[in-house]
């Protein structure tokens, strides 16, 4: 696996081979304002170091990141076949739905669906652009301006959580969601028999700012007018004065003390005996909770995790919040734990893993049709 080596240490401990992406980090001419330039102008001074290590470890086949575009191009550098991995829904723009990130479910009737062509419209400019850059910095390590298609998709999500199109793209087939889990230790459960919530602040840098705080405003009991225990889940600590605003009520009647728990732990552990997640609604965590079966209240920022919120708020499965506000945050756990239909519905989106393709079949078969097939080079 070619990445950054952030995670080396939890990686080796699973048996997962770790070698450091070439040419990673910025230049000082990069440009990381223009998503565009980014992608693609950092994909093809990548791509060729990459192609090279390939050649060396005699790669068979290459399982790209649909952002990391060094690894396709990189693949027909070497010509191997290679396969688009999407570690969330799959976003490519469709004739059938409003531009990804509106959160808007696809219109209906007339009205609807012109919204939805008026809004395709206004994204089309910034697509063509994106287009032009992908395809200037393909010729510049001498692949064609037309990038061609993977040989197959994986798509890393529930079901549950896409949202139907009429142009789905041929073998691209939902796998299930890909779930990290960067340590191996266990949270320590706080006493009681009180709902336990678990709050897990967004670890993208588009996630909604002092989610923690206001949260753990929220979940006090003066607030929130029931006891709850409350663990904090983070790759970073919260610092102390965040968490003293759970619990730190001299005129709260019922107790919080003794009730909270924080650091960095399983989440894919303490899931299932949680009644309730409030997250940033980025999609590793969300696909853990509906797996679980639990219900979420978001609190999305930017970036994809509106998107998804808005999915999991339409099917049912919980509540979304933004902007941030203890008041309108407390009323949500109200609801949400008072209404089982909610953990029904998350349920229910869990399940539908049972509808998803094995990837490594689709990954043998892609080698197996390449191998065959004059598409085919060598990477020796």
């Amino acid at each position: 696996m070619f990445t950054s080596l952030d995670w080396s240490p939890a990686a080796h401990r699973r048996g997962i081979d770790l070698a450091e992406l070439p040419a990673l980090g910025a230049e000082d001419a990069d440009d990381d304002t223009d998503a565009g330039a980014k992608l693609s102008a950092r994909a093809a001074r990548m791509a060729v170091p990459l192609a090279e290590q390939l050649r060396t470890w005699r790669a068979d086949v290459v399982v790209s990141d649909v952002i990391t575009v060094a690894g396709g191009w990189a693949a027909q550098l070497c010509g191997l076949p290679w396969v688009e991995l999407s570690p969330h829904p799959l976003y490519l723009p469709s004739r059938g739905l409003p531009p990804i990130g509106s959160g808007l479910a696809p219109g209906r009737g007339v009205r609807g669906r012109l919204r939805d062509a008026l809004m395709r419209a206004a994204t089309a400019a910034s697509i063509r652009k994106g287009l032009r850059q992908r395809r200037d910095a393909r010729r510049t390590i001498g692949l064609g301006g037309v990038n061609p298609e993977p040989w197959a998709r994986l798509v890393a999500t529930l079901p549950g959580l896409e949202v139907p199109r009429p142009d789905w793209p041929a073998d691209t087939h939902i796998v299930g969601p890909l779930v990290w889990e960067p340590t191996d230790e266990v949270f320590g459960r706080p006493a009681g028999d009180a709902p336990l919530v678990v709050l897990a602040p967004s670890t993208a840098q588009t996630g909604a700012p002092d989610m923690v705080g206001v949260a753990l405003d929220a979940l006090g009991a003066s607030m929130l007018g029931r006891p709850v225990r409350v663990v904090v889940s983070g790759l970073r600590q919260p610092d102390d004065a965040a968490l003293a605003r759970f619990g730190n009520d001299a005129n709260a009647e019922l107790p919080t003390s003794g009730l909270l728990t924080s650091g960095l732990g399983r989440q894919d552990e303490i899931l299932p005996h949680a009644d309730l997640l409030i997250c940033g609604s980025g999609h590793g965590i969300l696909a853990k909770a509906m797996t679980a079966g639990v219900p979420v209240i978001a609190v999305p920022g930017g970036g994809d995790q509106w998107e998804l919120a808005t999915r999991m708020e339409r099917a049912g499965a919980g509540r979304v919040v933004r902007p941030v506000a203890a008041a309108a945050l407390a009323d949500a756990v109200r609801n949400v734990l008072d209404d089982p239909a909610y953990a029904r519905a998350a349920r229910v989106i869990g399940d539908s893993v049972a509808d998803t393709v094995d990837p490594v079949a689709v990954v043998r078969r892609v080698f197996a049709v390449a191998s065959a097939s004059p598409r085919l080079g060598s990477c020796a």
